[in-house]
Formats: C-alpha cells, sequence, structure tokens
C-alpha cells in the first residue's frame, strides 16, 4: 500500500469534512461481557431457574419497552430508554417473551444520579407490565434466596 501523501493545512482541515480512503487503525479492544459481579451473579441465576427460564444479559430498555403511538413528545421519551440497558431478563424458553428483569445493585448504585436513574426504570417497566427485581450484589448467594426473589417478582406479573 503506497504510503499518504503529506496533505497540508488545507487537506487536514478538507479531511474533517470529507471521508479521507485512509485506513486508520481503530482503537478498540475486546473487553467482558459482565463484570466479576454479573458473572457470579448470572451462574447462580441461571442454575436457579434451570430450563424454565432463558437469560440474556445487558439487554436494552428499549428492546424491552416501547413508547405508546401517539405519545406526544415520542422521541423524547424514546431518548430516555434507547441507550440505557438492564443487567438480566428472563424470558419464556419458547416464545422468548421477557417475563422478568433482574438489576445487580452494586455500590454504584447508592449515587444520587444512580438512584434517579433506579426509579425511572422501576417506573418505566411498572407502567409497561414487566417486573423489575432489584438484588443487591454480595460476595455469595443462596439458591432459595435468589429463587424467592424471582419467584416474587414474577407473582407481581400474574396479577
Amino acid at each position: 500500500m503506497p504510503s499518504p501523501q503529506p496533505r497540508g493545512c488545507l487537506g487536514a482541515l478538507l479531511s474533517l469534512f470529507i471521508d479521507a480512503p485512509e485506513v486508520q487503525e481503530y482503537p478498540y479492544e475486546q473487553r467482558y461481557l459482565l463484570s466479576k459481579a454479573e458473572r457470579s451473579f448470572y451462574g447462580v441465576l441461571t442454575q436457579c431457574v434451570g430450563g424454565q427460564f432463558v437469560v440474556f444479559t445487558k439487554v436494552r430498555m428499549a428492546d424491552l419497552v416501547k413508547v405508546r403511538k401517539g405519545t406526544e413528545k415520542r422521541q423524547g421519551f424514546f431518548n430516555r430508554i434507547q441507550s440505557k440497558h438492564v443487567d438480566f431478563v428472563l424470558c419464556d424458553p419458547k416464545s422468548l417473551q421477557p417475563r422478568l428483569v433482574i438489576e445487580l445493585d452494586d455500590k454504584s448504585h447508592r449515587g444520587e444520579k444512580a438512584q434517579t436513574n433506579d426509579a425511572f426504570k422501576d417506573k418505566a417497566f411498572e407502567v409497561a407490565g414487566l417486573p423489575l427485581v432489584r438484588i443487591r450484589a454480595q460476595v455469595g448467594y443462596k439458591l432459595d434466596e435468589v429463587g424467592q426473589a424471582i419467584m416474587a417478582g414474577l407473582g407481581r406479573s400474574a396479577g
């Protein structure tokens, strides 16, 4: 591949507005999908639900709830959910219909901004009819306690 020609000031300025054919190195690297705490909980969660549910991780809110048609300022409401995600979603294994959202709350959820975000998610899922359960992140989990939290959350959707 031929080496790029010097562009000068005008060339550099124009390249800001025109796609240059030069290939630059992309500054990306792989990362883990789940944090250590999330991975630990995921193991317990999958044991707990067995084949009753399919567990999805890091699901975008906009893939779980939508803004009702005809809503005034619809785009603004969509903007509030488009870049937020939830930690885990339990789905029906046949239809993949979401049944329960699970948020794993660690110390980052103690701040004012995080609590405002959490309250928004809680209300949005409540209004949409999709139950959300919050589980405090911890070093270890008991299967029966996680199971009870799941059953309590699923019980809220039955009404």
